[in-house]
C-alpha cells in the first residue's frame, strides 16, 4: 500500500452537528473536497443517511456532476460509501410495503454509486442494523443472493461492518460469494468488542476489503488515535500479512475544539507510520 490509499470519512473536516459524530455534512459537503486535498489527501468514502435520502446530491443525477466536477478539480476518488442508511432503516428487520420501499431504495443507492464510479458499499450490521436472529440474518442473506448478478452487473461489491463475533462473522460471509460480498474491518469496533486481532484475521482475513481507522476504548466510545485499547501494531502487522490491497479509511475521533482539519492531518501522519513500518 501506498499512501495514496488513507482516506477519511466525509463529514469529519466539517463541524459537528446535532451533537452526532457522523452524518452528510449539509452545509459543508462541497468545502471538504477542498480541505482534503489541502491535507494532501486523495481519497473520500461517502456517508448517506435515511433522513432526505433522495435529496442527497450522490442520489441527484446534477448532483452527480457537480461531485464528479469538484472530484476532477481536488483531485478526489470516491471508492467506497458507508450506508449509515441501511442501518437507521434496516429492511431485513421490517416486513410488508415498507420492506419493499427500502429494498427499492437499496437498488436506486447502488446505481447512483455505479454511475459516480464507486465500487464498495459499506452496509453496516451495527447498532439499529445489527442482526438479532436467525430469521434477520437469512432475509438480508437471500435478497442479496437474488441480487448477486445485478450487483456484479454494477461493478459493486456490498461489504459488511458487523458486531459478530469472529467466528459468526466467517460463518455468515462464507455464505456469500467471495468476488461480491466482503468485510469492512473497523479497528475501533473490534477493540471496544474485545476481539482477538490475530484471531479475527485468522477467520476472515482474506475477505477483508475496506478498513476503517478509529480507535476505541474497551466497551466504550471512539477516543483519539492510540488513546483507547486499538492494537494498530497487531492490525497493520495482520494487514501486511494478509497482503491487503484495499483503503484505510479514517473515521476518527473528532476534534474538540473546531480545529477539524489539525486533527485529521495528524491522524493521517499516524497512519502513514504505521503504513511504512509494516510495509503495506
Amino acid at each position: 500500500m501506498n499512501n495514496s490509499r488513507i482516506g477519511f470519512m466525509q463529514g469529519r473536516l466539517s463541524p459537528i452537528t446535532n451533537g452526532k459524530i457522523q452524518e452528510f455534512p449539509w452545509k459543508n459537503w462541497r468545502q471538504e473536497f477542498q480541505l482534503a486535498n489541502k491535507l494532501g489527501f486523495s481519497i473520500m468514502e461517502w456517508t448517506l443517511d435515511q433522513e432526505r435520502l433522495y435529496e442527497n446530491p450522490l442520489m441527484i443525477e446534477t448532483g452527480r456532476l457537480e461531485i464528479k466536477k469538484l472530484c476532477l478539480e481536488n483531485d478526489i476518488r470516491i471508492l467506497s460509501l458507508t450506508g449509515d442508511c441501511f442501518m437507521q432503516a434496516p429492511f431485513w428487520k421490517i416486513k410488508g410495503s415498507e420492506k419493499n420501499m427500502l429494498q427499492d431504495d437499496f437498488m436506486n443507492i447502488l446505481d447512483a454509486c455505479a454511475n459516480l464510479g464507486i465500487s464498495k458499499i459499506v452496509l453496516p450490521l451495527v447498532d439499529n442494523g445489527r442482526i438479532e436472529n436467525t430469521n434477520q440474518s437469512d432475509e438480508l442473506i437471500n435478497f442479496l443472493q437474488q441480487k448477486e448478478d445485478s450487483i456484479n452487473s454494477r461493478g459493486l461489491q456490498v461489504i459488511f461492518e458487523s458486531d459478530f463475533s469472529p467466528t459468526e462473522l466467517k460463518s455468515f460471509i462464507n455464505q456469500l460469494d467471495k468476488k461480491t460480498f466482503g468485510i469492512n474491518y473497523d479497528i475501533g469496533n473490534s477493540a471496544s468488542l474485545g476481539f482477538d486481532v490475530n484471531n479475527e484475521f485468522n477467520e476472515y482475513g482474506d475477505r477483508i476489503l475496506n478498513v476503517h481507522v478509529k480507535d476505541r476504548v474497551l466497551n466504550g466510545s471512539t477516543v483519539p488515535l492510540g488513546d483507547g485499547d486499538a492494537k494498530f501494531d497487531q492490525v497493520f502487522k495482520n494487514l501486511s500479512k494478509f497482503k491487503y490491497a484495499g483503503n484505510l479509511i479514517l473515521q476518527t475521533a473528532r476534534a474538540t475544539n473546531e480545529e477539524h482539519s489539525k486533527v485529521l492531518g495528524y491522524y493521517k501522519k499516524m497512519t502513514e507510520n504505521w503504513v511504512d513500518i509494516y510495509g503495506l
